[in-house]
């Protein structure tokens, strides 16, 4: 009896999908396979195996290194695996021991721009059966588990904005090596500032349709293709779907299109900020609805006086009461801060208006609309997204739970009182160690593992000189 089975890690519908594989595998001449896990960072790592491996991978998983969820955003090992008592308490990672990679046949993909590549997602374990609390995909089933008791499925929708530049220099000499590595030197895509013109499009179609066409092939629900505001900067937005699957999608769209992009001599960079002239922020846009077992969406308002139902006004209240504590998952990079600002088409504060797209949420709805959800503005494009969506579960839970009312629209969200957005990761951090809502929802074991990794990149971070500190301090004094 192998890992898999020994230990019930399957359901039937992956049992049934794991033949299917093997039958894809032979049919479409399939290699090698990329067997992969989001890690804290919604970053895939994982490892390639030939295909003549796949029935023993299936039976038995795949071992690596428990120090890989022990790493910051430079992949540094930021959380001791050799004292005693590490920061977390954790004895199961202690000399980097093995845990077990468990394929999830559902998730199987041939890779349109990788010949005879397939690829599959993976869960986390230990070697004893049990799920890796730091593994992010668990957490975000659990939180849709604990949803589904209530009788609801999350319903969501994905608007990415990205900058896509041209390389020019790779920077692969041996200086450019680090933890982090010296990024590539790029040029611009297009000057921006023509915002969803078709000559900036134009511009930029052969890469877009690059980009497209390996999207499309994955099977992912894309929408539209767009060039947005900034220089270089484009967008793509995914049709809505439930459950598991947009955070699925998200972390696969992310990794295709910069393996693309790199292959055609491009850089894709979802980081919220880059520092390239002119340039203007980058966000995820999350849009949100719940729907009932019998698939009905629930946020519609009952009458046209109303911006949505009970439900949705609960939900979007528990959005609101939990936004600083949860903006850790949706803006969970330094560089993220920088994107709140008034006046920027980007939310400062724990506001909602309708269709306002200046609020942190934004309400889209009316009666006998099926689409009315909310739009969650704050994320920005670097989040892991089993993170932040569960985030938005466990915040509309809360406010399930409580009862909690959102107050009334805003048409004025820089200039309107409502609680301030953390202005950094630290003060994120903070709101995420002191929140009892959290705490009960993921655990005291992933909230101090979580805060003590972002803790250890922020202190990294300001023990760096920067070009403005040296520019105004080193000739003055």
């Amino acid at each position: 009896m192998g890992f898999v089975q020994k230990h019930g890690l399957w359901t039937q519908e992956q049992q049934q999908a794991a033949l299917a594989v093997k039958r894809q595998i032979h049919a479409d001449n399939v290699e090698v396979i990329r067997f992969s896990f989001p890690d804290q960072h919604g970053i895939l790592r994982g490892k390639t195996l030939v295909a003549d491996t796949l029935d023993s991978t299936f039976a038995n998983g795949i071992s690596l290194a428990s120090s890989l969820l022990l790493k910051d955003t430079a992949h540094r090992t930021v959380i001791s695996i050799f004292s005693a008592q590490n920061a977390i308490g954790d004895t199961e990672v202690r000399g980097s021991a093995d845990m077990c990679m468990v394929p999830d046949p559902t998730t199987f993909k041939v890779l349109p721009w990788a010949p005879h590549t397939g690829w599959m997602l993976c869960d986390l374990y230990y070697r004893d059966g049990r799920k890796v609390p730091y593994a992010t995909r668990h957490i975000y089933k659990d939180a849709l588990s604990r949803l589904a008791e209530t009788g609801y499925e999350l319903m969501a929708g994905l608007e990415v904005e990205f900058h896509l530049t041209r390389i020019e220099n790779p920077r692969l000499q041996p200086d450019d090596a680090g933890q982090p590595a010296t990024p590539p030197d790029v040029s611009l895509t297009h000057r921006g500032y023509n915002y969803l013109t078709e000559l900036n499009y134009d511009q930029i179609d052969p890469m877009m349709e690059v980009m497209r066409k390996a999207v499309q092939g994955l099977g992912l629900g894309l929408h539209s293709l767009e060039v947005e505001f900034g220089p270089s900067q484009v967008e793509m937005v995914f049709k809505a779907d439930k459950g598991l699957k947009p955070a699925d999608d998200m972390i696969l769209f992310r990794s295709a299109v910069k393996q693309v992009c790199r292959r055609h001599g491009f850089h894709a960079s979802f980081m919220c900020r880059p520092r390239l002239p002119s340039v203007m922020s980058s966000g995820w846009h999350l849009h949100q609805s719940l729907c009932n077992t019998q698939g009905q969406n629930v946020f519609i308002p009952a009458n046209a006086d109303e911006p949505l139902s009970a439900t949705g006004m609960e939900w979007l209240g528990g959005l609101l009461n939990n936004a600083g504590a949860s903006t850790v998952f949706s803006t969970p990079t330094i560089n993220g801060y920088k994107r709140y600002r008034p006046f920027s088409l980007a939310p400062d504060r724990a506001a909602w208006g309708i269709d306002n797209r200046g609020v942190m949420l934004r309400v889209l709805a009316g009666q006998g609309d099926k689409a009315s959800r909310i739009e969650n503005r704050v994320g920005e494009p670097a989040a892991n997204p089993y993170l932040y969506m569960a985030s938005q579960v466990i915040s509309g839970m809360d406010g399930l739970r409580t009862k909690a009312q959102p107050g009334l629209p805003v048409d004025a969200p820089y200039e309107t009182q409502a609680p301030f957005l953390p202005t950094t990761l630290a003060q994120a951090v903070n709101a995420l160690d002191k929140s009892s809502v959290f705490r009960a929802a993921m655990g005291d074991t992933f909230i101090n593992y979580i805060v003590e990794i972002k803790r250890s990149e922020i202190k990294r971070y300001e023990l760096e000189v920067s070009e403005w500190e040296q520019r105004e301090y080193f000739d003055m004094f």
